[in-house]
């Protein structure tokens, strides 16, 4: 028998609000409850990186993670960047099928982010290693590392 429990957690700066079953993860509240459908399922399994989203700021695979433990949390989505990596990604051709780029765009976001606070220095290396939990499988990694070295 499903168990329900409420959930409020902001969402790309919008507060929400919902009732969902336990079970339901962070992932499939934003898609399936919310209808925020840039996060993708690809593997399911947090191997992929298609579901990445910033969570509290943080990177965080969206399918890993229940709705239940993000109560109370900040969420940024694809859909709610606004940032110059999405520039940076058209001018540099990042994306060829375009499926993994919402979770690249959000991963190389808190990538950048978590850089600044730590004082890193972001070149290719650096890049490639703090990446590599984002698959593309059009292999567009050379033109999504030239992007984000970009904007670093």
């Amino acid at each position: 028998m499903a168990e329900l429990q409420p959930v409020a957690l902001t969402v790309n700066g919008d507060e929400r609000s919902l009732v969902v079953d336990t079970r339901t993860s962070l992932l499939d509240l934003l898609r399936e409850h919310l209808g925020l459908t840039g996060s993708k399922k690809g593997c399911d399994h947090g191997q992929c990186g298609a579901c990445t989203v910033l969570l509290d700021g943080r990177r965080a695979n969206a399918c890993l993670v229940h709705a239940v433990a993000a109560a109370g949390s900040d969420v940024v989505t694809v859909e709610g960047l606004a940032h110059p990596l999405q520039d940076a990604f058209v001018e540099r051709d990042a994306f060829q099928c375009g499926y993994c780029t919402p979770g690249q765009l959000c991963s190389a976001l808190g990538l950048l982010e978590e850089a600044e606070r730590a004082g890193e220095h972001v070149d290719a290396a650096y890049v490639r290693e703090r990446m590599s939990g984002n698959i593309c499988r059009c292999g567009a990694y050379p033109n999504i590392v030239a992007a984000i070295e970009d904007v670093a």
